[in-house]
């Protein structure tokens, strides 16, 4: 009986996005500031998790694949670097072709007199400082990965499997459950202080045209992945839909990496695989981003009256694809290591950043969730080459995940 009422993962992701939503035009300012600091402390717990899980998944993963893990790396990247700039020149040339006749100047000046209530602040927070940044994390694991793979040392290898374990039970036991109370408080928050919703009705037909590029790439990812790994597509993406829904309510690819981990080995790909190209991917793989902030970029551009050529654009893409790299999966970071990208080679001023910005935090979910839902398509195609069949390993990982 308790199985037959279980309601899943998804359902509960779903659940809080409605229930915070609906919640931020009756919850008081005292229950708001309750739900912020359960968020503050949450945010701050999952900030210190996430460089472990990086290296707990990352460092064995690499060692499983051993002599290959060189070849899985080149892969990987070049897989995550092509969808990140094929995503950003489709949305150039969609943003050029349809933009002109969807916008004008005075929606600029619109989003800028935006008026917001305060900060909903939380009752106290804790700070939990994380052992190392996501970047420091992922080159730590990649060279205690590579050592393990080619210096075939059994009892490190044994250790690093061993606390693998760990961090599959901190987040079966501990991050997934508390998933969905968090992005209710996320969507609370937002919806109390109407953060988003002046942006997306000064900008809605822009909106909408992005979301639908974001369906797009994603099809296309998939129906590329299924090729290679012979499976149908629409089925890994139904599959892949609570790390999609996840990204949405987090606005964080790294923050999402326990869900894509999970759904990516429910999805058939074998536990190193999957521990390997996930982490990488949720700081490499940017192409839901890439595609938002070129889109985003020719609007204002539009607006402003800022000239651009398919050649500037072609290259602002190719940066903007390397650049990212330095905003490893944070709520808003992608436009933020965007901005020297923008001001140098699009010539942005800081007026034109503090409107991109707006534009690009209303719909940040959106980008995220495209980013790390594109993330099990490079796995798929990854796990044709290299993997094989799922193992017994593969089985327990995914059984310890799911036992929340």
């Amino acid at each position: 009986m308790k199985k037959l009422f279980k309601i899943n993962l998804l359902w509960k992701i779903l659940i809080a996005i409605l229930l915070g939503v609906g919640a931020g035009y009756v919850m008081p300012l005292w229950g708001a500031r309750l739900f912020a600091t359960f968020n503050a402390i949450f945010s701050q717990f999952l900030g210190f998790l996430i460089p472990l899980i990086i290296i707990g998944f990352v460092a064995p993963a690499i060692a499983d694949v051993g002599n290959k893990a060189g070849k899985v790396l080149v892969l990987t990247v070049a897989l995550a670097y092509i969808s990140t700039i094929g995503s950003g020149i489709f949305g150039y040339f969609i943003s050029d072709a349809t933009f002109p006749s969807l916008i004008s100047q005075r929606e600029a000046a619109e989003i800028e007199h935006q008026t917001h209530v305060a900060d909903i602040l939380p009752w106290f927070t804790i700070r939990i400082p994380a052992l190392a940044d996501v970047m420091t994390a992922l080159v730590a694991a990649f060279l205690l990965g590579i050592c393990m793979a080619y210096l075939k040392t059994p009892t490190l290898h044994r250790l690093f499997s061993e606390f693998r374990e760990v961090i599959s039970m901190a987040i079966g036991k501990a991050i997934i459950p508390l998933l969905p109370i968090y992005i209710f408080g996320i969507f609370l928050i937002m919806a109390m202080k109407g953060e988003v919703g002046d942006v997306l009705a000064a900008f809605g037909k822009i909106i909408l045209v992005i979301f639908a590029m974001h369906v797009v790439i994603l099809l296309v990812q998939y129906l590329i992945a299924a090729i290679f790994a012979r499976k149908n597509p629409f089925r890994m993406l139904l599959t892949m839909l609570p790390a999609y829904f996840t990204a949405l309510g987090t606005q964080s690819s790294a923050a999402t990496i326990p869900v894509t981990l999970r759904q990516c080995i429910r999805m058939g790909v074998r536990d190193d695989i999957a521990g390997f190209t996930v982490p990488l991917c949720a700081t490499i793989h940017m192409s839901g981003s890439c595609m938002k902030i070129t889109s985003c970029a020719v609007a204002l551009m539009l607006m402003e009256g800022i000239p651009f050529d398919t050649p500037t654009m072609i290259g602002f893409v190719c940066m903007l694809a390397i650049t990212m790299v330095a905003a490893p999966g944070v709520p808003g970071g992608s436009i933020m290591a965007a901005l020297g990208v923008l001001a140098g080679m699009l010539g942005f001023t800081e007026a034109n950043q503090a409107l991109m910005i707006a534009l690009y935090i209303a719909m940040d979910s959106f980008g995220t969730a495209c980013n790390v839902t594109g993330d099990g398509a490079i796995a798929q195609i990854v796990n044709r080459f290299f993997g094989g069949k799922p193992t017994s390993a593969d089985a327990a990982t995914n059984a310890r995940l799911e036992s929340f």
